[in-house]
């Protein structure tokens, strides 16, 4: 079992930057890839970002590659989201999201067995 919290969300002006933390708990940690989703108002939920349970390998949706890097310490059980150059349409309630790493692909959500309760980020124009 793994719950997560996530922190950091928050309003910012557009071309601003802010960092996301996701706080898992369960001695595993490391042996789950990490993401991030997010859904915004009356839309389905979307991939943002993806890093493997070694931190090896990551992965982002086209919409914010170059501006999102996710990383990990899992010394400290903590997923990161360095959101930077933020737009208003990255206005969503961000997810971090736990899958075994031998199950399906980080992309997609289904494949994710742990949720976080989401925090929420603004980006105003």
């Amino acid at each position: 079992q793994v719950q997560l919290v996530e922190s950091g969300g928050g309003l910012v002006q557009a071309g601003g930057s802010l960092r996301l933390s996701c706080a898992a708990s369960g001695r595993t940690f490391s042996s789950y890839d990490m993401g991030w989703f997010r859904q915004a108002p009356e839309k389905e939920r979307e991939f943002v970002a993806a890093i493997s349970w070694s931190g090896g390998s990551t992965y982002y949706a086209d919409s914010v590659k170059g501006r999102f890097t996710i990383s990990r310490d899992n010394a400290k059980n903590t997923v990161y989201l360095q959101m930077n150059s933020l737009k208003p349409e990255d206005t969503a309630v961000y997810y971090c999201a736990a899958k075994g790493h031998y199950s399906g692909s980080v992309y997609y959500s289904k494949w994710y067995d742990y949720w976080g309760q989401g925090t929420q980020v603004t980006v105003s124009s």
